[in-house]
């Protein structure tokens, strides 16, 4: 270690409800390698389940350990580009000040995924915020970029807090494009968290037939009319199923988008989805989810999707978001300091925000 490095401040996982915020050493670039100082890193759902302990990402219930402590966390990060290692700026295209946005997972570039342009579902699958492999995340003042990073830039024009979500916008752009949706598909998504209302923005320009969002949460179904839904439901209040077969002359829906992480979330698609029908499971589960498989395949014979990450996407979110047509406006509700990121886990595990965001102190 230089003993001239600096320091910086970060937010460090030791283990499941074991977060610190410490002073640690401030990384140096190395060859092909860029410093970033984080403008914002926004809180994940899956943040807070590995904050909380969640099985999947300790290995609990015979599952495979993602998180390897200690780990700076966030996946959900862009910034200012302050120092770059020997051929830095040539290898990712960038030059000192720009912003930009790494996608959060770091390719190995020799496994059959990656050889084959699936980069997305590499096999060592190191992600930015799980584990130090390659990086530490961006839940911190500063963060190396890593040669194998796929590095885009961020144009002026987008604000701030659009920059912030464009890691999950990608990843909602990739869940509707598994869709495939059709000009007189009925479409329900379940589930207006961050991440669902994001995907009712691009399902709404791809102009389905009916765009029906279904949540708990009446701030969060107003918010989903805004960003076009043609119809809302509160499952606790009125008659999904009933609602759906009135629009379909009681077939169901074509295309049903699983993104509340909840069990009942999927139990739920299986009822209301049509035979033949789409369903793209996108969530993080807490925990094993159960279903009547012969839903799936003797009654329906669906289609059955799953969605992970935002790959090629990236290049699409910024797009649009420089032209207007997507808006982190209603979905970025709070901001904290690092200082405070017990109260902001705390929040965005919780109803009451929507998208919460870190943003380090910029010395």
């Amino acid at each position: 270690m230089n003993p001239d490095q600096l320091d910086m401040q970060a937010v460090v996982c030791h283990g499941p409800k074991d977060y610190r915020l410490q002073t640690i050493k401030r990384p140096v670039p190395g060859a092909r390698e860029l410093l970033i100082r984080i403008a914002a890193c926004g809180i994940c759902a899956s943040d807070c389940k590995c904050h909380s302990g969640a099985a999947m990402f300790w290995g609990g219930d015979g599952q495979p350990a993602w998180v390897k402590p200690p780990v700076v966390p966030g996946h959900e990060f862009f910034g200012y580009v302050v120092e770059a290692g020997e051929g830095g700026e040539a290898h990712f295209g960038v030059q000192i000040g720009e912003r930009i946005i790494a996608e959060q997972i770091v390719p190995c570039e020799k496994c059959r995924f990656c050889k084959s342009g699936k980069y997305w579902m590499c096999e060592v699958h190191n992600i930015f915020g799980f584990q130090r492999d390659v990086a530490d995340g961006g839940m911190a003042q500063f963060m190396r970029i890593p040669p194998s990073a796929l590095v885009h830039k961020i144009p002026d024009a987008i604000s701030l807090e659009d920059a912030a979500i464009i890691e999950p916008m990608a990843c909602a752009i990739h869940t509707v494009n598994r869709a495939e949706v059709q000009l007189d598909d009925v479409v329900v998504i379940a589930g207006a968290g961050p991440l669902g209302l994001m995907m009712v923005q691009i399902a709404h320009l791809k102009s389905p037939k009916k765009l029906v969002v279904i949540d708990l949460v009446p701030e969060r179904l107003a918010l989903a009319r805004q960003f076009g839904a043609d119809v809302v439901i509160d499952p606790t209040k009125e008659d999904a199923l009933a609602i759906i077969r009135g629009l379909t002359d009681g077939y169901g829906c074509d295309v049903y988008i699983e993104t509340t992480g909840a069990p009942a979330g999927v139990t739920q698609g299986l009822n209301l989805i049509r035979k033949l029908g789409r369903f793209v499971e996108f969530s993080v589960f807490g925990k094993e989810t159960s279903a009547d498989w012969s839903i799936i395949g003797d009654r329906k014979e669906l289609d059955v999707r799953g969605a992970h990450l935002g790959p090629y996407c990236y290049p699409v979110a910024i797009d649009l978001f420089e032209r207007g047509l997507i808006t982190s406006t209603g979905i970025v509700t709070h901001d904290f300091p690092l200082d405070d990121w017990e109260q902001a886990f705390a929040l965005a595990n919780s109803t009451d925000s929507i998208k919460v965001l870190l943003k380090p102190r910029a010395d």
